[in-house]
């Protein structure tokens, strides 16, 4: 899926696929972090392993207020415990499918929001 720049935002995303993220200045496979000037594969972290001692060192690299959660091509829902334990860090969560993950983070970095990316 080719995604348009409206702006010249650091991490915005291009594009995205099954296997990978091209940002505007370097690709990443996935599963990976995005937020709004930091990014780093996670090659070992699932759906399944998402706790706060697996998001703590991604999101205290940025600052984020909402972390977007790219389940693959369809949306899956975290399971109650791991949303308590991420909004427990003070971080709302949205779960969605890859595209729309990415679309929603365009958006929301656009406006300027504190938001994390994660594609699993």
């Amino acid at each position: 899926m080719e995604f348009n720049q409206q702006d010249n935002n650091n991490n915005s995303i291009i594009s995205v696929d099954k296997n990978a993220v091209i940002l505007s200045h370097v690709t990443l496979s996935i599963p990976c972090f995005i937020s709004s000037s930091h990014y780093i594969k996670t090659p070992d972290l699932t759906l399944e392993k998402l706790d706060k001692m697996a998001l703590f060192p991604l999101s205290s690299k940025d600052d984020i207020d909402l972390l977007i959660i790219g389940t693959g091509k369809t949306g899956k829902f975290l399971d109650p415990q791991q949303q308590v334990a991420i909004q427990q860090m003070g971080i709302g969560v949205e779960s969605m499918s890859n595209a729309s993950a990415c679309r929603s983070f365009n958006l929301l970095l656009a406006d300027v929001r504190l938001v994390g990316l994660l594609l699993l």
